[in-house]
């Protein structure tokens, strides 16, 4: 929550548990004076909380600091990291749906990949991916987390995913109700951008540009996720780049971006190029359209910094090149050379570990 804002008395002993778990996600242990004095907080109100939060596992006590003068020294109190588990979804992939089983912390610990079936399959094949990691968690599970292409509103409803043809879909209510925990449903570029916000180190006006079965991309700004008043802040893989026509895509325009530089558009475009030349062409002339689509948004939201998410040997080279060139050509030089285009180094468990921050802020406030 941004500083200043005012809590309303109803809600301020959920705010102060939040922003206690939140120091503690970011600076680790810490003695319940330090955290009186990090947080603002009396130390009856952290005393308060912290005997709330071990009685409910999610902090621990780990020990006695270091002597390092007179005086008795303090107990340190940290996040149980280790006390639940979280279940990550990403469906964004082009031939598979990769679940994972996270730590608090968005570190891996079990993963699991099953073949991408046919649309009407989709549901029923995460619903026994989800079980399956729930049953290897070996801890209590703080919830579901799942990334999925599409338009998704704030209550996990796909508006519309063209590629899996759905329509106004509850997705997360059917999930929660197959398996009676608390599931958290959005698209997959939003919770990848809330990864590398938390995890990956990007700065607070970011846009991430995730690249797979689709393309999409989500934007912060001043650290705060931008979704739209229809929930479709991002939705550039639909926006037609060029005047030129183009392939035509699944949604039944042509030469929107998607069609361009989709992985499997991409790949296919890319083995029919019959020389080295050729395919740094294709590379390139995909870079320009990415170039095309962002310059707008860059120009409207003074962004710093641009992240790309998907396969590096498709992403990383002559088409991100391209892409920088043309943002450099359709942008303000005075304000706008100096954004930053680069790959995130997180690699596949971009949108899994955004999921486990989606699970994170939903259930302890914490991002």
């Amino acid at each position: 929550m941004r500083q200043g804002t005012k809590v309303l008395p109803e809600h301020a002993r959920g705010h102060n548990r939040s922003l206690l778990l939140q120091t503690l996600f970011h600076q680790g242990a810490m003695s319940r004076a330090d955290l009186s004095r990090e947080t603002g907080l009396t130390r009856v109100t952290i005393s308060d909380l912290i005997a709330e939060l071990i009685s409910d596992g999610f902090v621990a006590e780990i020990g006695m600091r270091e002597a390092s003068g007179p005086g008795k020294p303090a107990m340190l109190v940290d996040l149980d990291r280790a006390g639940h588990r979280i279940v990550g979804i990403d469906l964004s992939g082009s031939d598979v749906i990769i679940g994972a089983v996270l730590t608090l912390d968005g570190d891996v610990v079990v993963r699991s990949e099953v073949a991408l079936p046919s649309a009407d399959a989709v549901v029923d094949t995460v619903i026994e991916l989800a079980r399956t990691l729930v049953a290897d968690s070996h801890a209590p599970v703080l919830g579901v987390g799942v990334g999925t292409p599409g338009v998704v509103d704030d209550r996990g409803v796909i508006l519309a995913a063209p590629n899996f043809g759905w329509v106004g879909f509850d997705l997360e209510g059917s999930l929660q109700e197959a398996l009676g925990l608390s599931v958290l449903v959005a698209n997959d570029a939003n919770a990848a951008v809330l990864a590398e916000y938390t995890f990956g180190g990007s700065g607070a006006d970011v846009l991430l540009v995730k690249v797979g079965r689709g393309v999409g991309s989500g934007l912060l700004s001043g650290g705060q996720p931008m979704r739209g008043a229809h929930f479709a802040a991002g939705e550039i893989g639909h926006v037609t780049v060029g005047t030129d026509g183009g392939p035509a895509c699944v949604c039944g325009k042509i030469g929107c971006l998607e069609a361009w530089l989709s992985v499997p558009a991409l790949t296919a475009r890319l083995d029919a190029a019959e020389t080295d030349a050729a395919r740094e062409g294709v590379l390139r002339d995909a870079g320009e359209r990415l170039g095309i689509a962002l310059a707008p948004v860059v120009g409207a939201l003074d962004v710093s910094e641009i992240v790309l998410s998907g396969p590096p040997e498709l992403l990383d080279g002559p088409l991100a090149e391209q892409a920088v060139e043309t943002l450099r050509a359709r942008t303000l030089a005075q304000f706008h050379d100096g954004v930053r285009v680069r790959m995130t180094e997180q690699g596949q468990d971009i949108v899994l570990r955004g999921a486990a921050v989606m699970v994170l802020s939903g259930q302890l406030g914490v991002s």
